[in-house]
């Protein structure tokens, strides 16, 4: 039987393994990378409220109070 299976996703045995998982770490620390860069750009730019007025209220006043606590 000749061998025509000449692929590189066609390693298969203990070297195989080997590659799949080094990919996959690979593409996990980049990703993790990437994430943790994206939180640290997030943070140096936070969110301002401009007018706290002008946000509407989406429930009524007895559900807020049952739900929220509101120090006074």
């Amino acid at each position: 039987m000749e061998n025509t299976n000449r692929s590189v996703f066609g390693i298969s045995g203990v070297s195989g393994m080997l590659i799949a998982t080094v990919l996959l770490l690979t593409i996990l620390v980049v990703l993790t990378y990437l994430g943790i860069l994206s939180q640290q750009n997030v943070m140096q730019k936070p969110y301002k409220l401009v007018d706290p007025a002008s946000v509407q209220m989406k429930s009524s006043t007895k559900q807020a109070s049952e739900v929220m606590v509101i120090k006074e």
